[in-house]
């Protein structure tokens, strides 16, 4: 068939991502002609990425979302020219794929020539629409994937369809005047439609979403964005394992680097590290380093307490490979003590001597190996510092340490591992700890005070990640392993020592801590995904006790997860509405207070001055005058 495409684009930023280039060339093969237009400004580098896959690429301002970038992308191509061509197809950016090729799917819809159009997925029927609950929703095709045929493209009603749309201003508009009605509008005009994929195969209303893991075993050629970054509790409500999706693409041969890359900088994290399940829990065994092609690491730590060398050093030398090693520290004294522990095992570091200690490891990171982060010498840079956390009291301190080191470096066969996951996988930017929640309050809570001022410095810094809610997913304790070039945003703040508070102003919502939970952002930004690892041991430790703080509270709510929510929202509401009730009867009390403070003191007055006003109206009385 001579085939016409209009793809449908949208980035905010107006970034291209390669799996749309990636789309889009194996889409050429079925397609004369492919028209993109994009709803908003490209990127000069999106423009010349789309512009080598496409025959026209059209920008236009962002209004009337999808539906009138159709439509004015098929009245600026030509209803005439149109009609030229055997099928029609309109597609958008809401999709990855091909997942193995498009070859199959075309094969079998060309074979029918019965049709005059015809979808990839559809929507099962509604008794009540979910935008407009007083009527049924039909069961209709989905607007990711719709093509038309000249039989139905070159008549009247096709033009007179898009003729007519109203201006689209919401998504609900979306759905109502355009997805949900485009398959029974045309079907009530006589025209017959089929889909690829149809809802009777599953047993679910939704398939694309609900099944598309048994879809793309099906042999479905794509798979939905929304897929992965949707709200995790309806996925576990429904008991759906994303990750499963993500390792029947990779069975299949899709490049799932193009997925993580797009989904990184687009999603919020929490969202898509749980859908996909990006928690490794690794093994004490070398299970696939590969050593023919080894990583160039920079080891870097902050040492304020030189006793802690020797310890930093056994951690670093877990690492495969030769590592160079990068050590800071606050003064000469402290220089002296680690080169002498360096000494002792024969092996040579670069030590150098910050010029303040304010910012504690993050400004010796940032300032002081600058050039580390800003050089292409390494693949990974590893960062511990020496953490002794007194504040915390000895034994939460010691097991947030135990957390940070035994998650990252614990063995020579798990710190392996961790490196392969960089050689596996080339958009992994950053590999970190879980949250540590054994003794601390952060499950819910931990941006603290430092989520504002983390928004206001990411905006300074053209960080532009959605943000987490409640509990970011963020180096705490600032340990990691990531690739250079996902921490270069961080530099553009371009700060210096002054740019801390000193130790009596070390506190949440200051710089320290918000670049603390900036980190995994930075790297997020730039397209690298992140994973969290753990070792087994602690990964026992950590559920268990997880499973046990979720069981104690579950047992005063109810149990679905979406129900407790909805229990401790109207608890909460409840409670708001306590406090403001009794805000309002204190308020009343307090004007009470002041008015029956107001009567005494005229009172008082009155008592004071009633002598003395008699004494000068009886003298008054007397005066000649009168």
């Amino acid at each position: 068939m001579r085939r016409v495409v209009f793809y449908l684009f949208f980035d905010p930023q107006g970034k291209v991502d390669d799996y749309i280039s990636y789309k889009l060339e194996r889409l050429r093969r079925h397609a004369e002609y492919i028209f993109v237009v994009s709803n908003g400004q490209l990127t000069d580098d999106g423009r010349v990425k789309l512009g080598t896959v496409a025959d026209r690429v059209w920008e236009r301002e962002n209004v009337g979302f999808d539906v009138w970038g159709y439509k004015e992308a098929m009245e600026t191509f030509g209803w005439d020219r149109l009609a030229e061509y055997d099928e029609v197809l309109l597609l958008n950016y809401t999709f990855f794929g091909p997942i193995g090729s498009f070859d199959d799917l075309f094969a079998t819809m060309d074979a029918d020539r019965e049709i005059d159009f015809w979808g990839l997925t559809e929507h099962a029927a509604l008794r009540r629409h979910p935008f407009q609950v007083d009527e049924p929703m039909h069961a209709h095709i989905q607007s990711h994937w719709i093509a038309v045929r000249r039989s139905m493209a070159a008549s009247e009603h096709f033009a007179a369809y898009w003729d007519e749309m109203p201006m689209i201003t919401s998504y609900a508009d979306s759905v109502l005047l355009h997805e949900s009605r485009f398959t029974q509008h045309f079907l009530d005009l006589g025209f017959r439609s089929r889909v690829a994929f149809p809802t009777a195969r599953y047993e679910v209303d939704h398939p694309v979403l609900d099944s598309a893991a048994e879809m793309v075993r099906d042999g479905l050629p794509i798979v939905k964005r929304r897929v992965f970054f949707h709200d995790p509790l309806y996925f576990e409500n429904r008991s759906i394992a994303v990750r499963r999706v993500v390792d029947e693409l990779e069975r299949r041969g899709y490049p799932v680097d193009l997925l993580l890359s797009n989904l990184a900088r687009t999603s919020k994290p929490r969202d898509l590290v749980t859908n996909l399940a990006l928690l490794e829990v690794l093994p004490h065994v070398d299970l696939g380093y590969d050593a023919s092609a080894p990583l160039r690491i920079a080891a870097v730590a902050h040492v304020f307490y030189p006793d802690m060398t020797g310890e930093l050093l056994d951690r670093f030398g877990h690492l495969p490979g030769s590592v160079d090693l990068i050590f800071t520290t606050t003064d000469e004294r402290r220089r002296t003590a680690i080169r002498a522990e360096l000494d002792r095992r024969g092996l040579d570091a670069d030590v150098r001597i910050v010029r303040s200690n304010r910012g504690r490891d993050i400004s010796a990171f940032l300032i002081a190996c600058r050039d580390v982060i800003e050089s292409d010498d390494y693949d990974l840079v590893v960062k511990l510092h020496s953490k002794k956390s007194p504040q915390d009291g000895y034994q939460r301190a010691e097991t947030f340490k135990r957390h940070l080191f035994d998650n990252l470096l614990p063995s020579p066969g798990y710190a392996a591992n961790v490196v392969a996951l960089f050689q596996r996988y080339s958009s992994l930017g950053m590999v970190l700890p879980p949250v540590v929640h054994l003794g601390y309050p952060t499950l819910g809570h931990s941006w603290f005070s430092n989520r504002g001022p983390a928004v206001k410095e990411a905006k300074r810094l053209g960080i532009s990640v959605p943000f987490d809610d409640t509990t970011p997913i963020a180096a705490n304790g600032s340990m990691f392993i990531a690739r250079p070039a996902a921490l270069r945003p961080l530099l553009r703040g371009d700060y210096s020592f002054d740019d801390f508070p000193d130790e009596g102003g070390y506190a949440d919502g200051t710089l320290a801590h918000v670049l603390e939970r900036l980190l995994a952002y930075s790297a997020l930004s730039e397209g690298y995904h992140i994973r969290e690892v753990m070792c087994p041991e602690l990964a026992a430790e950590g559920y268990t006790m997880l499973e046990y703080r979720v069981q104690a509270t579950s047992a005063l709510m109810p149990a679905s997860p979406r129900r407790q929510l909805i229990y401790l929202r109207r608890a909460r509401r409840h409670q708001i509405k306590r406090k403001q009730e009794r805000a309002r009867r204190k308020a009343r009390r307090q004007r009470l207070a002041a008015v029956k403070a107001k009567l005494a003191e005229s009172e008082r007055t009155a008592k004071a001055i009633g002598p003395a006003y008699r004494l000068v109206r009886r003298a008054y009385r007397r005066t000649p005058e009168r």
